[in-house]
Formats: C-alpha cells, sequence, structure tokens
C-alpha cells in the first residue's frame, strides 16, 4: 500500500512511494506526530539520481523487518534534496562538522524541535569495513532516545548552538580589485592540474564558474595562463569519459583525475554551465572543438531532458538495467566492449573505433568495458568514416534500456539552462535552441512565477510545486532572463528579471549586504542558510551579485548595482583564499571592473547591417558585456539613441557614459576589446 509519499511532486519521493517505510514529507504535522509519540524523527535525504541512495532503498527501506523497526520507533522524513536545498544545506552542514565528511543518502536523527543528534550517509545492511548496520544503527539511536534521553539533548541543543555561531559576520569588506583577482589567479595556477586539466585530484568536478572567470580575466588583462587553464582544461574534458562521445552531454564528475570513467548521472546544471563555458571559449579562441561541444550538448539538452510542457528535466540517472544480468548496474547504458562494437560495426569498422575512442580488451570500466574517450584527437581519422561509426553506435545505443529520469522542473537549473540556450542559439545561428529557451522561460513565468511573482522551487507534468524558491532560484532564473533580453530584444525579459531581483533586495538580502539562501518569510530552521561558495552550481549569493550587475547595467537602477557591490565584498574576502569555490564571483568581479560594458545596437532588426552589428556585440568577449537591440524603446538602452545617418548603429557605453557612435562592424569590435 502506498504511504504520504503517493501525491509528491518529486520523482525521488514517488521512488519511495511503495516503500513499507511509512514516510512523511518534510511537514509540521511530521514534527507533531513524533512529539505525540514521543519519537525521534529520522531524516533521509537524497535525489533521484543518487545510485547509493538507491542502494540504502533496496537494502533497508524496501525490507520489511527493517521498515517495521522504523515505523514502530521514529517518524520517518523523507526529503529530495533538489526540492528543499535549505534543509539539506542546514542538515549537512551538521553532519560535515560532526564527521568531517558528506554525501547522499544522508541519514540524521533528530529531536521533534528538529534539531539533530546523530548523523550519517550511507549504511550497508550488515556490517561491512567498519561501518555498523542501518539495523545496528537505528536500535543504537532508539536505545539512546529511550535510556539516555538528557544526553541526547543536551548533544542536540549544543549543536544546534554551534551552528548558529556560523554567521557569517559581514561587513567592511571593500570590492575586489586587481590584486585580490591576481592572487586568486595564483592560487588557481597552484591547484591546476598541468597534465590533465582541471583542479586537485580525484574525484575531479567540473570546474564551469572558475572557467567563466579565466575566460573572463583573460579577455580583459590578455593573460595567456588563464586562457591555457580554461582551454585545456575543456578540451582535456571533451576528450574524457566525462563527455559523451556519442550522444552529447556530460557525466556529473570523474571518479579518476584523467576525466576517463565518470560517475554516469547527468545533471542539467552541468550541462547548462558547460554547454556555456565550450561557446565562451570557442567565442574567444574559434576552436572548433569547443563549437562542436557547445552545440552537442546544447542538443543532448533539448532532446533528452526536454519535458512536455517546455521546461527541462533535472538528471538522469547513473544507472540502467544491463539486459545480460536484468539488474541495474552503474553506466550499462554508456559503455562498450570490443565485441559490442563488432556487433553494431563489423569487424574492420569496429577496429576503427576501437581505436579511435579508446576501446580495449582490459577496458577502463568495470568487467572489460570501457568509457569511450578521443585519446588520440579528432585528426587523425577519416572525418565523414568515423562520423557514420558515430551515429551507427548512438542509434545502436538506443536500443539499450534507457537511465531513468526526473522529471521535475528546478527553476534554478532552467534559468542556468535558458541562458546557455539562448547564448548559443545566437552564437551560431541556432533560432530553434533560442526558441527552446524561450519556451523554458514562458513555462517559468506561467508555472512558476506567482501573482507576486514569488518563485515556486519545482514543478513536475505541468503541476507547481508546493516549495518556496530559494536565492539561486531568483538569481539563475533572474539570469536567464537577462539572456533572453538580450537575444531577443524583448524587454518583457527584462521586466521580469526586475521582478525576480526586487524581491532579491527585499526578502533576501539583510542590512549589511550579506546575502541568505532563505527568505525573510521563509519556513525556519534550526539555522538560517546562507553560504557565498560555489557548489556544482553558482552560489546563490554570488550568482544574484551577477544578475544584480547585469540588470543595473540594462537599466541604471542605482540600488541593484549598490547591492551587486555591496555582495561581491566577499569576493575580495574569499578570492585570494579559496578561488576554486568562489569562481562564479570572480567572474562577476571581472565584469564589475570591466564596466560592464553596455551595449545598444538600434536598427531595423530585420536589417542585415543591424543583424551584423548585434551579432558583433553579441560575441564580444568583454567580461559581463550587455546587449540591448531593436528599433523602438522597449529597452532602457536604446533610449534616445538614435540612428546615424539613417543607418543603423551602435553605441558602447560604461556606467551610461556613452562613446561615439559606430556603423561599422570592425569599429564596434575594436571599441569592445579597448581597455
Amino acid at each position: 500500500m502506498a504511504n504520504r509519499l503517493a501525491h509528491a511532486t518529486s520523482p525521488y519521493l514517488l521512488q519511495h512511494a511503495d516503500n513499507p517505510v511509512d514516510w512523511w514529507q518534510w511537514e509540521p504535522a511530521a514534527f507533531e506526530e513524533a512529539r505525540r509519540r514521543n519519537v525521534p524523527v529520522f531524516l533521509s535525504v537524497g535525489y533521484s539520481a543518487c545510485h547509493w541512495c538507491h542502494v540504502l532503498a533496496h537494502e533497508s527501506f524496501e525490507d520489511e523487518a527493517t521498515a517495521a523497526y522504523m515505523n514502530e520507533h521514529f517518524v520517518n522524513v523523507k526529503v529530495d534534496r533538489e526540492e528543499r536545498p535549505d534543509v539539506d544545506a542546514v542538515y549537512m552542514e551538521a553532519v560535515q562538522a560532526a564527521t568531517g565528511q558528506g554525501g547522499w543518502p544522508m541519514s540524521v536523527w533528530l529531536t521533534p524541535d528538529k534539531e539533530p543528534f546523530y548523523f550519517g550517509t550511507y549504511f550497508p545492511p550488515a556490517p561491512r569495513h567498519g561501518m555498523p548496520s542501518f539495523m545496528q544503527v537505528l536500535e543504537g539511536v532508539q536505545q539512546a532516545w529511550s535510556g539516555r534521553r538528557d544526553e541526547v539533548t543536551e548533544v542536540a541543543q549544543k549543536i544546534v548552538r554551534d551552528l548558529s555561531q556560523r554567521e557569517i559576520e559581514y561587513g567592511a569588506t571593500k570590492l575586489p580589485g586587481e590584486e585580490e583577482l591576481a592572487q586568486a589567479l595564483l592560487g588557481l595556477t597552484r591547484d591546476y592540474d598541468a597534465a590533465n586539466g582541471g583542479f586537485g585530484g580525484a574525484p575531479k568536478f567540473p570546474p564551469s564558474m572558475v572557467v567563466e572567470f579565466l575566460l573572463r580575466h583573460h579577455a580583459r588583462t590578455g593573460g595567456e595562463g588563464a586562457l591555457q587553464m580554461a582551454r585545456d582544461t575543456l578540451e582535456r574534458m571533451a576528450r574524457g569519459g566525462i563527455y559523451d562521445q556519442l550522444g552529447g552531454g556530460f557525466a556529473r564528475y570523474s571518479v579518476d583525475r584523467e576525466w576517463v570513467v565518470p560517475h554516469f548521472e547527468k545533471m542539467l546544471y552541468d550541462n547548462a554551465l558547460l554547454c556555456r563555458a565550450y561557446a565562451h571559449l570557442w567565442r574567444t579562441t574559434g576552436s572548433e572543438l569547443a563549437k562542436r561541444v557547445a552545440l552537442e550538448t546544447a542538443d543532448f539538452m533539448v532532446r533528452e531532458l526536454r519535458t512536455n510542457e517546455g521546461g527541462f528535466a533535472s538528471a538522469l540517472d547513473a544507472d540502467s538495467e544491463d539486459p545480460a544480468s536484468g539488474k541495474h548496474v552503474e553506466g550499462a547504458f554508456y559503455v562498450w566492449t570490443p565485441q559490442q562494437l563488432a556487433e553494431v560495426l563489423g569487424e574492420q569498422d569496429a577496429d576503427l573505433a576501437a581505436v579511435h575512442y579508446g576501446v580495449s580488451e582490459e577496458g577502463t570500466f568495470e568487467e572489460g568495458a570501457s568509457v569511450l574517450q578521443l585519446p588520440q584527437g579528432d585528426g587523425l581519422f577519416d572525418s565523414e568514416r568515423i562520423e557514420g561509426i558515430r551515429r551507427r553506435l548512438f542509434e545502436a545505443r538506443t536500443q539499450r534500456p534507457a537511465p531513468g529520469r526526473d522529471d521535475k522542473v528546478v527553476a534554478a537549473w532552467n534559468g542556468l539552462a535558458i541562458a546557455a540556450l539562448a547564448e548559443t542559439g545566437a552564437y551560431f545561428e541556432r533560432p530553434d535552441l533560442v526558441d527552446a529557451a524561450i519556451a523554458a522561460g514562458d513555462l517559468l513565468v506561467r508555472l512558476h512565477m506567482g501573482p507576486d511573482a514569488r518563485l515556486a522551487r519545482t514543478s513536475k507534468d505541468g503541476r507547481r510545486g508546493a516549495n518556496s524558491g530559494v536565492l539561486e532560484d531568483y538569481a539563475d532564473v533572474a539570469e536567464g532572463f537577462l539572456a533572453l533580453a538580450s537575444v531577443t530584444g524583448e524587454g518583457v525579459w527584462l521586466e521580469f528579471a526586475g521582478f525576480l531581483l526586487d524581491i532579491v533586495l527585499d526578502q533576501f538580502t539583510g542590512d549589511d549586504g550579506a546575502l541568505y539562501d532563505t527568505a525573510h518569510d521563509a519556513e525556519t530552521l534550526i539555522r538560517r542558510p546562507q553560504d557565498p561558495t560555489d557548489n556544482a552550481t553558482p552560489s546563490g549569493w554570488c550568482a544574484a551579485a551577477g544578475a544584480l550587475l547585469t540588470y543595473a547595467a540594462h537599466t541604471g537602477a542605482e540600488p541593484h548595482r549598490t547591492a551587486a557591490e555591496r555582495a561581491l565584498g566577499i569576493v575580495q574576502a574569499l578570492g585570494p583564499r579559496a578561488p576554486r569555490f568562489i569562481g562564479h564571483g570572480l567572474a562577476v568581479a571581472e565584469a564589475l571592473l570591466d564596466g560592464p560594458r553596455e551595449v545598444a545596437v538600434v536598427g531595423d532588426p530585420g536589417a542585415p547591417a543591424t543583424r551584423e552589428l548585434l551579432r558583433a556585440a553579441l560575441l564580444s568577449t568583454a567580461p559581463g558585456a550587455v546587449v540591448a537591440h531593436g528599433d523602438g524603446q522597449e529597452l532602457p538602452l536604446l533610449a534616445g539613441r538614435p540612428l546615424v545617418d539613417g543607418r543603423p548603429a551602435a553605441y558602447v557605453c560604461r556606467n551610461f557614459t556613452c562613446d561615439a557612435p559606430v556603423t561599422g562592424v570592425q569599429e564596434l569590435s575594436e571599441k569592445l576589446v579597448q581597455p
């Protein structure tokens, strides 16, 4: 019989709807029930594409005896971390403080007052490798609750006190300048893996935000070292197993430092950020590899993640069914053996494919299978023949059981996808990609934005989720809308961005300029989450700073510019010490130092001369440049800027102080690279 999760909008929660565990969602009634029964709360946090979340579910949550014990002694609450990033952040901080590590599935035991007192992640069904079994942990927690309640309560209260003292002491910080950005670049150089690209060792994650900083720093200063780190990192990733060589798109991370074997889940946010990074690399260098990867990644998002409503689904699972064993196996959809190549291609083409894609008898993954790579480079083979091989392998792969898809639409991640698709479509003259970005924007306005412009975090199957948007939702959706305004010339997108950013000022900003991840009127947790550092996505704090700065450049809105500058004080403090973890803030700081530049292109949008000027403006590498275009007054940057002798013209400005207008593409390009 289905439990209380049967009506959830989260695919992750729905996966647990038929568990024998009597799950609750995160809601006041769950804690009231724990108080009434005088039992602790077991909080289990995960997400749909999480491999070990599935393992724990199969081993323990689907076991009748384990579930019966959980139901008798606990109130069990299941949370999708992607729906409730605030709950996840608060308790993950407690887990990491108590154990020195974290991850998902996250397992936390709470008092009925939501105070945590015992922590962990995955627990096996039997003792293993020094880890207690899940049942042993349950029994130990229950015995402590029953026999040592005062001690448990004291521990929980101390943890809450310690967490409350971690509030960021913000204020008296100044704007990041040349010195801080140079120190940040030096710090990145020390951590850079010159042999393989990227930063640090294994596991290695795509450094999307850091790459954007490096490209902007190069554009502003001409520094070749920054460009080399960005270019080599993106090329190594594109040739590695972390990139899907057949279908495009990136896996979540590489388990090794060489980018060979990925953790195979594919997340919307990674692909949106990386699509934009490769498009920006092409814009900087003209790299054909960067162009191909940007377009293939964009096509992957539209082909495999787009929902019926026009938004983009959150993720594809790492696991899928292995036809040989009938079991769900990580990577089964993506890996190949020489024998499988031969079955699809025939012996001669299979031999070529094995060399081209790095497939061997020993394999690079499990049981002799290989993750496809491009270890030899593109130029050593007949491209037409290789492209035919790729198409045949891709078609054959579509006949394999596909990974599961998490169909919920997350506002923030769709904002990132909108920005990536709008820009990539504009750069490479792919109006279908721009149309996909517009459709996703329409969905967010229609379904996620309420009449007061307050955002819902998620939706699924056209149904608005119950959870409120957090700071990253407002910031990233605004970023997507601002990109649409620049690409389409439609002022309505700028207006929508303004509605969202006004709420950032009103609901997420402290008196000292610090930003919070939840609104002032959001649910009260044991601690109000606040984190300026990037994780897999830009921090809400720095994403908001970037969107506020861009909006101010479009409109001249002084409150938004001031708020952006106050928020960027955190970059001055953290950039030199931890540049890998505040890459987006560093990128926004580069835009601030450059102006950012404001480009108004006036003229008939259908005229070739106008389109040429607009293309030159959009392809500018000036950090954070904003572009407005059209023949009316729909966008503030166009106001009072006429044609020049009846010809289309471009005005290049900083802080609403403009140079003389230009009518030629070459003149415009030169103005956009001047210091």
